[in-house]
């Protein structure tokens, strides 16, 4: 008699981040379910339904990153992170996910205590010493703290500043982001 391979902690993330991308609510009986592990598996790799909802859309966000590292070689690290806001701007899952459960969704976005916050600050220093690297920037600060401000602003532009008028307005944050890396 042969066992079937347990599902992985990775396979739940990749369950949840499918379901974020998606628009859905993340449950995480649902998702533990879907995955193929208990329940209580679930909560014990992740913690809470906030850990796992962080680690989806930290997964989720990857390739958006993974595609603007790219973009920079090319276009220069302005427009691959103004590409960035865009897509996140645009993103189903997480409109979805700050129509529905904001305090939530703001808490686990923005928290430097977090899981996602600290990964797009990570992702965007990468990218930063990448072009600096590569002879394309010359960074006024040093990359760690310019990475943090410029998630910070884009936190700020996709989701903060709705009373501000600032809400999704990617193109004035492109001017931002042009004058902090010009």
């Amino acid at each position: 008699m042969s066992r079937v391979a347990a599902a992985s902690r990775a396979d739940v993330v990749e369950a949840a981040a499918r379901r974020f991308r998606h628009g859905e609510r993340i449950d995480v009986a649902a998702v533990a379910a879907e995955a193929g592990v208990a329940r209580a598996t679930a909560h014990r790799w992740f913690g809470t339904r906030e850990g796992l909802i962080g680690e989806a859309i930290v997964a989720a966000s990857g390739p958006t990153f993974e595609h603007a590292r790219t973009q920079a070689e090319q276009d220069g690290v302005v427009e691959a992170l103004s590409a960035v806001v865009r897509t996140l701007a645009a993103d189903r899952g997480l409109r979805r996910f700050l129509e529905t459960e904001r305090d939530a969704a703001l808490r686990i976005l923005t928290s430097s205590g977090g899981l996602v916050q600290p990964a797009w600050v990570e992702r965007t220093q990468a990218m930063l010493e990448e072009s600096v690297a590569r002879r394309q920037l010359r960074l006024a600060a040093d990359a760690p703290t310019l990475a943090y401000a410029i998630v910070r602003l884009v936190e700020a532009f996709l989701y903060n500043d709705a009373a501000a008028g600032l809400r999704g307005d990617a193109d004035r944050l492109r001017v931002v982001l042009a004058a902090l890396l010009r």
